[in-house]
């Protein structure tokens, strides 16, 4: 195990952590941190490393072909690119690791874990089922993205925090389908490549990065007319120009090369670390 925890943590992806970590501390913004609970200690890490490498990991078992041909694999920010040996141990090392998180979390905060834990399992199946997946079902790609609002509820259950309003979880359903979106723009050539079925191949890149904006543009009238938040709609419209700038002038034809790809991960691990700081210290969407 030990020998192969560079290839876990990698397939984990942690330049990818900031979204499960964004949504565990949402429910607690605006409020001191409980620093002292080892509940809420034991879920962060739990959101980290184990969840994402079963959520990822699930993931690259199912995608190993169009992975092989993905020039953003390999590397920390976008995940492993495993041999079938290493691909096909993953399930044991996800139990492994997984399991004994799991159960600690339970033992400090209730049952309810197990049922938030189970719904998590049952998206990534829905999503990763070989055949009947929903990551080759456009829109079922996107809809999907919906689990990773258990994270939510699996905060408010450790750390016994108020569950967010009903505008807080729409801004949050917009921001995962956005998520999705812009890595299928990225992997559009080679999921194309391998046959894969995604609403990026489905629509077309320019089409695709057109879906994205009409998205970003919502999250801006969510926070900027139900929130009143004028500093984050103000980031966010940012973002949106940097989006129609690419879209129109920049990458009209979306052809990113892999380094491209890369600044703009860590571009966005940066404004993440911004907005949590941010909500953090304003209680913006929280309960």
């Amino acid at each position: 195990m030990l020998r192969s925890l560079p290839f876990l943590l990698k397939t984990s992806r942690p330049g990818l952590w900031f979204p499960t970590v964004w949504l565990y501390l949402l429910p607690l913004a605006g409020a001191p941190l409980p620093l002292r609970s080892a509940a809420f200690w034991v879920g962060l890490v739990a959101v980290t490393f184990p969840l994402n490498l079963v959520v990822y990991g699930w993931n690259d078992r199912v995608d190993r072909e169009t992975d092989r041909l993905n020039p953003r694999k390999d590397s920390w920010l976008f995940g492993a690119r495993g041999t079938d040996a290493q691909l096909d141990r993953l399930p044991a090392a996800m139990a492994a690791i997984g399991l004994p998180v799991l159960a600690v979390l339970t033992a400090l905060s209730g049952p309810a874990v197990l049922g938030v834990g189970a719904a998590i399992a049952a998206f990534c199946w829905a999503y990763n089922h070989p055949t009947a997946g929903l990551r080759g079902r456009p829109p079922g790609d996107l809809l999907c993205q919906a689990g990773y609002l258990l994270v939510v509820a699996l905060s408010c259950q450790i750390n016994a925090a108020p569950a967010p309003a009903l505008g807080s979880w729409l801004y949050l359903g917009l921001f995962c389908a956005q998520a999705q979106l812009i890595g299928e723009v990225m992997d559009i050539t080679p999921d194309r490549a391998a046959g894969r079925a995604t609403t990026a191949t489905v629509l077309g890149s320019r089409r695709a990065r057109s879906l994205i904006i009409a998205v970003v543009s919502a999250e801006i009238a969510v926070v900027a007319f139900h929130f009143r938040d004028p500093v984050f709609a103000g980031g966010l419209a940012l973002l949106l120009a940097w989006l129609i700038l690419d879209r129109l002038v920049l990458f009209p034809q979306g052809d990113y090369q892999p380094w491209q790809m890369k600044a703009l991960g860590v571009l966005g691990n940066v404004a993440a670390v911004g907005s949590i700081v941010y909500v953090q210290a304003t209680g913006l969407f929280a309960g």
